[in-house]
């Protein structure tokens, strides 16, 4: 597996592996991305600002998509609980991680998390933060098993509740 930026050229693969996502969402009825999100505009944004990432398999078939920033969160400076780091820390968030259909189960979300964690320790950064809703059980349990602790709760721009983990890396 290769983890790389997005290209343009990348777009409609990403909206498929999106609409994947919130098809899986729904048939396991997680009332997460049921209302059009993430709209296509974010997608084209976060490509032209370098934040949206592919993973693509030995054929270059794009395989999983997500969006990882390395600057503060502003939706995780109030939670209702405690970050194990403090406000001033530096970390890097996974946003939007979603798996092309075909390819679920393979670690594909796993290999993310850790690829992400390995940059950040290169980069001296304190931990990675990540959210997710409270049904989503898949995403919980890889955050546990990859050592990342629940911290609270955070509130995002329409006032949706989700669940925030963080794992402190160096």
């Amino acid at each position: 597996m290769n983890l790389r930026r997005a290209e343009t050229s990348d777009l409609s693969h990403i909206m498929e592996i999106i609409g994947h996502a919130q098809q899986y969402l729904a048939e396991q009825n997680i009332d997460q991305w049921q209302d059009g999100y993430p709209p296509k505009e974010w997608v084209i944004t976060d490509i032209k600002e370098r934040e949206c990432y592919v993973v693509e398999n030995t054929n270059h078939q794009i395989m999983a998509t997500t969006v990882f920033i390395d600057r503060k969160e502003p939706n995780y400076n109030k939670i209702s609980g405690d970050w194990l780091t403090d406000l001033d820390a530096k970390y890097g968030v996974i946003h939007r991680l979603a798996i092309h259909q075909d390819y679920r189960r393979l670690g594909i979300a796993k290999f993310v998390l850790l690829a992400f964690e390995n940059k950040l320790k290169k980069q001296q950064f304190n931990s990675m933060r990540i959210d997710t809703h409270k049904d989503n059980k898949g995403m919980q349990r890889l955050l546990e098993n990859l050592d990342y602790a629940y911290c609270g709760v955070i509130y995002l721009e329409n006032n949706d509740e989700r669940l925030a983990f963080e794992k402190v890396l160096n």
